[in-house]
């Protein structure tokens, strides 16, 4: 994938609020792994069975941090996506699927709405791209002055 379509963006001006939405909880979550360890991060991990709890933990955490400070910004927006989905994804996988087994079809759509609508956002941002208002579009803009399209 080249910069060039990594930083092409819609103009869509309501994109900004899937960037609001999807950058905002993933900086949170991110923020929690490290400040609420036992509950939020390696803790968690450790909990559903997943492999060196406390390097993962960690590791996921900052690429929240990462991804959801990109989003925000709209910086890089189609590539800081990938992280949220590929979390998303594993999240689904491991958490979700134990719920299913135990409790049910219902509770595990009722436990995993947060989860589908920040992965479901997540894509809408790898395709879509920052919008309108992101450092995406600027980049787009300034370029397109320095060097007009033929």
């Amino acid at each position: 994938m080249k910069l060039n379509q990594i930083l092409t963006t819609d103009t869509s001006r309501a994109t900004i609020l899937i960037r609001l939405m999807v950058g905002a909880v993933f900086l949170s979550e991110g923020i929690q792994k490290f400040l609420f360890p036992a509950l939020r991060g390696a803790g968690r991990f450790e909990k559903i069975g997943l492999p060196s709890p406390d390097f993962l933990g960690s590791f996921v955490g900052f690429f929240e941090i990462l991804s959801g400070l990109l989003i925000l910004a709209g910086l890089l927006t189609r590539l800081a996506a990938i992280v949220p989905i590929i979390i998303m994804l594993v999240a689904i996988a491991t958490t979700k699927s134990t719920v299913l087994q135990e409790e049910g079809f219902w509770a595990m759509l009722h436990g995993s709405r947060t989860d589908w609508a920040m992965l479901l956002g997540s894509i809408y941002l790898l395709v879509k791209g920052g919008g309108r208002w992101s450092a995406d579009a600027l980049i787009n803009k300034l370029k397109n002055q320095i060097v007009p399209s033929a």
